[in-house]
């Protein structure tokens, strides 16, 4: 039998639980299937004669009503910060992982004892089984890579999660073959080819197609007839040899709907009930700060907004609900792709990190440019995203180095500055002013996992480290006044720090 119970408090809260002798015990999940299912707000009915064929009645008690803060993790450089790692470690304490830009230019990897998990779509939550999972209001999707990806998880071992703690937002635009080939033109950005650009612009000309359109249009063959006209003219103006056929378009989009029918939904309605049920939420972003396309090295960035600002909006929740926004950073930096990154470096240090970094990109599988750690462009991206705390990666790599640089300021024709600039050409021309610190020994992953795990369990924080790792880290720290929250010293979900 379950119950329902009705809080004599304002704003009145409607809660489910189960009778067993005589004792109601609270249960999320069918609350939440009833907040869901029927999209309704405070304040709830007195009473609901059946919930999804469970018989109920009402019992009337008081319930102090507070609100879980969501917390927002962002890449802080140009991508490839190993986002993936940190939101799979801190899923396991999160009822919900929510992408919210972005969609598969973004490469997510998870290392978990021998298996190495790779993700471009779904959330890095996706290990946590007790976790549901949101593509967000904001993202532009590949249902063929998404497919994939699920089938892949599936054959690993994986549940099947569509329409059970996978869902997609029906505000979500949808990527499709025409995408791609317009995206495969590119030979000056250095895309991934993905088809995210196009089908952002798409949204923007409010031409694209959201999963909440499909039921509208998939029965409609007048919808692919002028869907497909509009295509090809692009197509053809481009100087592309692909087109798009009306019959294999709309045969695709039966597909799609057929696919993802039992999870599209409100996935913003489904986000603000869970903050009301209190449970904690992580907005995952993808790319990074550097990357977003109005405050990143523009025209060198991706299609979407990539800091804080969007974490809200693109998951359909307001921005009052998060308290902690996390940047996560590696202890050197990267970049794929093409613009200017004034830390470069092409000597045996650089040559070093990639090696020893395994500088390859997930999406893409270029060879990512490595330089020393830039304090000006994190400045820039703290100004921006307002971090609450950072989460260092990758400092095992800097071993084995015998020196170390930061650049704290740049030089810009004879000029010092310690601000990024916002022009492309302004940003080549910087030279990094450079504070040398010592280096400190190598050791291997299964010495560093070693370190990492004595530290968390005897809550040692960063004082397990080599003295000069430490005061590497805590340089970081002040010149960028953003305390650490860990340190990753290695690919393993356990060879992470959790700072003091």
């Amino acid at each position: 039998m379950f119950v329902l119970i009705e809080s004599t408090e304002q704003p009145r809260r409607v809660l489910f639980a189960k009778e067993d002798s005589n004792q109601f015990v609270h249960d999320k999940k069918i609350e939440r299937q009833y907040m869901n299912v029927c999209s309704i707000n405070p304040p709830y009915p007195k009473r609901v004669d059946e919930v999804r064929g469970y018989s109920s009645r009402t019992f009337v008690t008081d319930i102090d009503l507070i609100e879980m803060p969501a917390t927002v993790i962002l890449g802080a450089q140009w991508g490839d910060e190993g986002k993936g790692k940190l939101v799979d470690r801190l899923a396991e304490q999160a009822s919900w992982v929510a992408r919210f830009q972005g969609g598969n230019n973004a490469g997510h990897t998870v290392v978990i004892g021998d298996r190495v998990l790779k993700f471009h779509l779904l959330p890095s939550g996706i290990t946590r089984q007790e976790c549901s999972l949101i593509l967000g209001d904001g993202m532009v999707i590949d249902p063929w890579v998404l497919h994939s990806e699920l089938e892949n998880w599936i054959e690993t071992g994986g549940d099947d999660p569509k329409g059970n703690r996978l869902f997609v937002s029906e505000r979500a635009h949808i990527i499709l073959p025409y995408h791609r080939a317009m995206d495969s033109l590119d030979k000056t950005i250095g895309t991934t080819g993905r088809g995210i650009g196009p089908a952002y612009s798409d949204k923007i000309n409010r031409i694209g197609l959201r999963f909440g359109d499909l039921a509208e249009i998939v029965n409609d063959p007048s919808w692919a007839q002028s869907a497909t006209k509009r295509m090809n003219r692009s197509l053809e103006a481009a100087g592309s040899e692909v087109r798009i056929e009306v019959e294999s378009l709309q045969e695709e989009v039966q597909w799609i709907h057929e696919i993802y029918e039992s999870s599209i939904a409100n996935t913003g309605l489904m986000l603000d009930n869970a903050l009301k049920l209190n449970e904690h939420i992580i907005l995952e972003g993808a790319q990074g700060c550097l990357l977003d396309i109005d405050q990143g090295t523009f025209p060198y960035v991706t299609s979407s907004v990539t800091s804080r600002g969007n974490a809200t909006h693109g998951a359909g929740i307001h921005p009052g609900h998060v308290t902690d926004v996390i940047g996560i950073t590696k202890a050197y930096i990267t970049r794929v792709g093409n613009g200017a990154m004034p830390t470069e470096l092409e000597d045996a240090a650089g040559e070093h990190l990639g090696t020893v970094g395994h500088e390859f990109g997930t999406t893409t599988g270029r060879k990512r440019r490595c330089g020393w750690f830039d304090a000006v462009v994190m400045r820039h991206a703290h100004r921006i995203n307002g971090f609450t705390s950072l989460a260092l990666t990758k400092l095992d790599v800097l071993g084995g180095l015998d020196e170390l640089k930061i650049c704290v300021a740049y030089d810009l024709d004879g000029a010092e500055i310690t601000e990024m600039p916002s022009s492309a050409s302004a940003l080549a021309r910087c030279k990094p002013i450079y504070m040398t610190v010592p280096g400190f020994e190598s050791k291997t992953l299964e010495e560093w996992l070693v370190v990492a795990r004595h530290a968390n369990e005897n809550s040692l924080g960063i004082s397990s480290l080599p003295q000069t790792a430490q005061d590497y880290v805590r340089q970081l720290e002040s010149l960028l006044g953003i305390p650490c929250s860990s340190v990753g010293v290695g690919p393993d979900r356990d060879a992470t720090i959790d700072c003091n």
